[in-house]
Formats: C-alpha cells, sequence, structure tokens
C-alpha cells in the first residue's frame, strides 16, 4: 500500500498531520527525524515536522535529506522549511520576536501546484521563533505575508542542487495542518493526492483486510492472549483477532477493583454476542494491596501496567503454548507515553507501565489508530454500537481519577457519583433529539480525595470532599475541548450526587481543555 511519511522532529502538532493525510484516505507512518525506511518502494512522498528547537541549536534534530530528496517529494513545514534551507545553504535567523498567530498569504504563486484551489489572502498559522531570510540557490519564493518574506518556496523542476529531472521539493513556514490555517486541507490534498500520486487506497475495509492478512502472517498457529478492558480499543482489538486466528485467541478481562460500577458485569455480558473466549478474573485484592499509600500518578500507572502483566503471566500458565500478550494500544497512547524529545506527558498503563521482564511478545493491532479510527473500523466490522460508542476508559481505571491514595472506601464514592453522572447523560436528550452522551467524547467524575470542603446538610456542618466533573469533545483525544453541558443538565446531577453520596459535599465542573491540560487528572 502507498504510504506518506512523516518525519517528526518533535513538534506538538505531527500528530496532525497524520491525522490530516488519513483524513485523504492515504496512509501514513510518523516516524523518529532518524528513522527514514530506506529502499521502502511504498514511500510516495516525505513531510517534515515543526520542531522545539531551532536549526541553530547544538542539540537540533538532524536528518539525512539524502536519503529521500530527489527521490519523491518532500514537504517541509515550519522547521521541516527552515532545515531543508539551512542545509542546502540558505539562510536562517533568529528573530527579535516570535511570529506567532493569524498571518495572510498576502502574495503567493496562484500556478503552483501546491496552492491549486487557495482562495487570495489565504489564512494561514505561523509558530516560530526564527525565519528564513535566504533560500538556497536554485529554489524559489512563491509565498510570502506582511511579515515573513519566504512563507513558502519550492525547488522548481530543475534544480542545480538536487540535480536537474529530480522530485521537487516544497517547503511552508506555516503550519497548514492545524485549524486556523484555512485552506491548509487543501494544500495537504494537493501535495498528498496530487503531488505524490496517492490512490487514496486506505480505508476502514482496506485497513480490516489487509491487518487481518498481517496478523495471520505474523501469529500463525500461536496462541494469543487478549487483555479486555470494555472499552472501545481493546474490543475492537478482540474483533479483529478473532476474524484473524479465532479459537486461538483466549481474552480475558481483569478486574483490578476500580472499574466503574457493576462494569465487570456488565462487560461480560457485553460480550456474550461476539462468540468470544472471555476469561473474567477477579485481582481486586492483589490490585488494592499493591497500591496502598501510593499517591503518585506515574506510579499508580507503572503499578498497575506491572501487576497487569503479572496477572496475564498467570493465566497464561493454563495455556501452555501461549505467545502473545494483544493490546488495544492506540496512537495517542503512544504519543503521549513515548516522545523524541525524552519527555514523557503521562505512561499508558499498555505502554510505558509494562516491565522489562514480561513473559509474552506484545501484538499491537491498532497502534497507528486514532480513536476515530477505531470506531470506524468497528463499524466495518458490524460491531454492535453500544460498544463502539461507548465513551474511552482510562486501563488504570478510576486510580487516576481519584487524586491521592487508593482505598475500597474511595473507589465506592467515584463509583456511585460517577454512575449517576454517566446515567445521567445517557437519559438526558438535546432540543435537536440527540442524546447528550453522544455529543460528548469522553466524561467521567473525579474525587478530589486529597481535598475536604465544607458543607451543610440539614443543620448540620459537614467535611467532606469535592466531586470534579470532567467532559470533553474531541476526534482523536490528542486535542479536547470542554463541553458545554446544560446548566439544568449540571445542576441536576449535581443535586443527585450530593444527596446519595455519602462522602461528598460538593461538586465542580472542569472546563479545561487539552492542551494545556490532559483529559484525565492523573
Amino acid at each position: 500500500m502507498q504510504k506518506i511519511i512523516i518525519l517528526d522532529f518533535g513538534s506538538q502538532t505531527t500528530q496532525l498531520i497524520g491525522r490530516r493525510v488519513r483524513e485523504l484516505d492515504t496512509f501514513c507512518e510518523i516516524l523518529p527525524y532518524n528513522k527514514f525506511p530506506v529502499g521502502d518502494d511504498s514511500v510516495i512522498g516525505v513531510i517534515l515536522s515543526g520542531s522545539p528547537y531551532s536549526v541553530h541549536d547544538p542539540e537540533a534534530f538532524q536528518a539525512d535529506l539524502s536519503q529521500f530528496v530527489g527521490k519523491v517529494p518532500v514537504l517541509g513545514i515550519c522547521y521541516g522549511a527552515q532545515y531543508i534551507s539551512f542545509k542546502n545553504g540558505g539562510r536562517v535567523e533568529k528573530t527579535n520576536t516570535r511570529e506567532y498567530g493569524r498571518a495572510h498569504l498576502q502574495t503567493f504563486d496562484m500556478e503552483n501546484p501546491l496552492f491549486n484551489g487557495f482562495s487570495p489572502k489565504s489564512q494561514v498559522w505561523m509558530s516560530h521563533g526564527d525565519t528564513i531570510t535566504a533560500i538556497p540557490d536554485g529554489f524559489e519564493a512563491i509565498a510570502s505575508t506582511a511579515d515573513v518574506k519566504y512563507a513558502a518556496y519550492w525547488s522548481g523542476k530543475k534544480n542545480p542542487v538536487l540535480g536537474e529531472g529530480t522530485a521537487p521539493v516544497w517547503a511552508v513556514q506555516f503550519h497548514p495542518e492545524v485549524y486556523h490555517t484555512l485552506e491548509g486541507t487543501q494544500l495537504l490534498k494537493n501535495f498528498v493526492v496530487d503531488i505524490c500520486g496517492s490512490r487514496q487506497e486506505w480505508s476502514p475495509a482496506s485497513f480490516v483486510e489487509t491487518t487481518v492478512e498481517e496478523l495471520r502472517r505474523e501469529l500463525g498457529n500461536d496462541r494469543v492472549i487478549l487483555g479486555l478492558s470494555g472499552g472501545v480499543d481493546s474490543s475492537v482489538c478482540a474483533t479483529l483477532l478473532n476474524k484473524a486466528i479465532g479459537k486461538n485467541l483466549t481474552c480475558i478481562f481483569v478486574d483490578h477493583g476500580m472499574l466503574r460500577k457493576d462494569e465487570f458485569s456488565k462487560v461480560m455480558k457485553a460480550y456474550e454476542g461476539l462468540g468470544l473466549n472471555v476469561i473474567g478474573v477477579d485481582a481486586s485484592e492483589k490490585f488494592f494491596k499493591d497500591l496502598e499509600g501510593v499517591t503518585d500518578p506515574e506510579q499508580k500507572r507503572k503499578i498497575i501496567g506491572r501487576d497487569f502483566v503479572e496477572v496475564f503471566n498467570a493465566e497464561a500458565k493454563k495455556i501452555t503454548d501461549a505467545k502473545w500478550l494483544a493490546q488495544g494500544t492506540i496512537y495517542p497512547d503512544r504519543i503521549e507515553s513515548l516522545s523524541i524529545t525524552g519527555m514523557v506527558i503521562k505512561s499508558h498503563h499498555n505502554v510505558g507501565g509494562l516491565p522489562k521482564d514480561m513473559h509474552l511478545k506484545l501484538c499491537e493491532p491498532l497502534k497507528w489508530l486514532f480513536k476515530d479510527e477505531v470506531r470506524r473500523v468497528g463499524y466495518q466490522m458490524n460491531m454492535p454500537e453500544r460498544l463502539i460508542k461507548r465513551h474511552p476508559f482510562p486501563g488504570p481505571g478510576l486510580a487516576v481519577r481519584i487524586l491521592g491514595d487508593i482505598t475500597r472506601e474511595k473507589v465506592r464514592i467515584l463509583q456511585e457519583a460517577d454512575d449517576i453522572y454517566v446515567e445521567g447523560l445517557l437519559n438526558y436528550r438535546c432540543d435537536d433529539g440527540e442524546v447528550l452522551y453522544d455529543k460528548v467524547w469522553q466524561a467521567g467524575a473525579v474525587l478530589l480525595s486529597t481535598v475536604r470542603s465544607v458543607g451543610v446538610m440539614g443543620d448540620e456542618r459537614t467535611y467532606e470532599h469535592p466531586v470534579a466533573l470532567r467532559a470533553v469533545t474531541s476526534t482523536d483525544a490528542m486535542t479536547a475541548d470542554w463541553a458545554h453541558l446544560p446548566y439544568d443538565f449540571l445542576a441536576k446531577v449535581s443535586n443527585e450526587i450530593i444527596n446519595k453520596v455519602r462522602g461528598v459535599n460538593r461538586v465542580c465542573y472542569d472546563i479545561s481543555s487539552k492542551p494545556p491540560s490532559t483529559i484525565e487528572w492523573e
């Protein structure tokens, strides 16, 4: 299958480039800046991302441009544009002020294939501290703004630096992948489809077909154990594996004691119609014991990840020829857990929390998908809508929605509050007839167990915990905005939680977006 390679130089928006390319029904891989797959004939184009570094920084990421420049079409974005200029004899200089925010292309070559379909004075989004003050010989400026002379440039069809007749290079100092570049999707379509020649073959149907084929080839007759959580990721993963290897898949659903209220029984029932071989394991005693007194969020995640593997290994001994542990890891999990800059946002239980001595090999068939793509794959396989539409739920469960240490009583309090909240979302119908739950990407309650607030119930003074409600809208979990829930809904839910849940006397609503906040509190 054709693919676009996106070389990641550490930009926060690299994954958005990938999302935009995927929306063009074109497969892409995001790889570290120095890991270009030399010799891969399926690569039809390369995109260089932005970076937190300046090209002049000693620690700036360096790529070998000769591996792909001139061989396939290349598009450099922000740092990528500066790096191409810098490495080919152009000039990149630091500016006194950071160029950040909206700008308009005042002059640009409307005949250039990169700008096909653009409107005059098209709005773009700038975000850089350095600027290109001279482009290399053989390159030509094709766009500028009021403040940026070389907002875009290209190599043309004949280039003494790259060699006559070679694939051209484009470079833009703005970010076409972000929402505020109004015709950014058009620019990427021009590059990916018209310039690189994508046949736009990537789709949920093609993903299912190729992934099932790859799983059969990779796994053969090996036995596979899959950790089910009840969420859409692990459910889609299980269905894919079931299509590929059938009876050789054994699913294990571990109750670590920090699931939502009655979640264990509800999930087991939900899988009855999928034809999966599911084993339920109550390991809550072990998890509570190992988490006793632990307050650091990273430690919680790592302990839960470790315990998951220990439980799986124990079950694997009962299946003597089990060789693989399958997980529903998706791309945003990996982005947040693994960074080429060395900065971890948070460890996910199925990424950063896995110990090195795990006895099973990992199988992660969804690791390149974003959440909305996972759902599209689920619909393609005719999975029950009740599983596909479920909100994401963290692997560590309520452990990362309880600030401070974990106890059974705190979990009970949060389960009751969370159940009232989620059931309320499911039962509230908006003016347009849509269920409020379906308008929200993810929702859950958070127990601020390290905080107590004064309240009054009847004639008595109370000194109990606050609960924070969180609801966000998103498409891929990489960015998220707080959901503007109706006031009457929030009032009803708040009143019900305070009246019915012992240990809570205050309810707050979280109105922070991602970034700068994460969706989960820990």
